[in-house]
């Protein structure tokens, strides 16, 4: 019985590990910071909610096996061309739909690429990295001056036009203390959960980065789903774009979403899916985002040197990487040892 119910225990807390890290890394910066507030406390959830919403379209194109190197270059290029859309229409509701669109378009380059050309995702959105983001510089300094707000080097949204404050108040705006934009991605997760467990896609998505020959055998079109996954991956950057100019007011695309695929490839990890595809939840990437942001917190807590801020975070990710990898094979050796 107590055999029985340690096994259920343990089962639990493999399931919900995400939980558990995710409760660790907020305890530590609970001890380390001398002036935690609630306000503070919510406001993991807007300083979650860009890198959030790409880890969730990251995580479905995990799950499948594949990986997006270029979803912090979409975030720039998308991001900079949605100030030009919003400068030159003034309307907050076409420079969404541009946003979604522009985002999907770019997510569908490498979604054909991967999924019909059969090359490498390594390859294609290493290129497409450097691509998008070459190409958010160069449009930057060639367009008119009036659709990047005046400036020479970063788009700017222009703050005479009406629909500028009810699109940045949007973008910093709270509701019971809880930012909005953390509302839309706790909305979002809520709904990649349900697409992930409870739909025939996320079905066969977890099929193909299980066994990707098994899934095709099976009458799963695979070419077909890693296109569409990496659709909405770029989709949900183009949303990350909105979000990210509402509260920002502008986006420069020198550094705008700058090693943005690792955090969202990081906060994938810390979240429980698989790298090597068909396993993990999509709930877990919403932990793994807000645990990044607060290892982010920690380490201005401890008032460490911002110049290592990136060498600790990919620390932690190598860490997590090894735990994935070496957990299961510790286990089944412990497993073999009793029996």
């Amino acid at each position: 019985m107590k055999t029985s119910a340690k096994r259920s225990l343990s089962r639990l807390a493999g399931q919900y590990s995400y939980i558990l890290v995710f409760v660790a890394i907020f305890l530590v910066w609970a001890l380390t910071s001398s002036s935690l507030t609630w306000s503070g406390v919510m406001n993991i959830f807007r300083h979650s909610a860009v890198i959030g919403v790409l880890a969730l379209g990251m995580g479905l194109v995990c799950l499948t096996g594949e990986i997006d190197l270029s979803v912090g270059s979409i975030l720039a290029i998308d991001a900079g061309l949605s100030v030009v859309v919003f400068n030159a229409t003034g309307s907050i509701l076409l420079t969404l739909v541009f946003a979604l669109t522009a985002g999907a378009v770019l997510g569908a380059v490498n979604g054909v690429l991967v999924g019909i050309v059969e090359m490498p995702a390594f390859i294609v959105t290493l290129a497409t990295m450097l691509i998008y983001r070459s190409l958010a510089q160069y449009l930057c300094q060639h367009l008119p001056k009036e659709l990047i707000g005046g400036g020479s080097s970063v788009y700017k949204m222009d703050t005479e036009l009406a629909a500028y404050q009810p699109f940045y108040g949007f973008g910093n705006g709270k509701i019971a203390t809880l930012p909005l934009v953390g509302l839309v991605l706790l909305a979002l997760t809520v709904v990649f959960v349900y697409l992930s467990t409870s739909t025939k896609f996320g079905k066969k998505a977890y099929a193909i980065g299980s066994n990707q020959k098994g899934a095709r055998l099976a009458g799963i079109h695979v070419s077909l789903m890693k296109t569409a996954v990496f659709v909405i991956c770029g989709l949900l950057v183009g949303l990350g774009a909105f979000l990210w100019i509402a509260m920002n007011g502008s986006a420069d695309p020198a550094t705008t979403g700058s090693s943005y695929e690792m955090y969202a490839i990081a906060s994938v990890v810390l979240g429980g899916i698989s790298m090597a595809g068909g396993r993990g939840r999509c709930l877990g990437v919403l932990f793994g985002a807000m645990s990044y942001t607060i290892i982010d917190k920690i380490i201005v807590a401890l008032k460490m040197d911002s110049l290592i801020n990136d060498a600790i975070k990919e620390v932690i990710l190598i860490l997590v990487i090894l735990i994935q990898v070496a957990g299961p094979r510790v286990r089944k050796s412990c497993w073999n040892i009793k029996n």
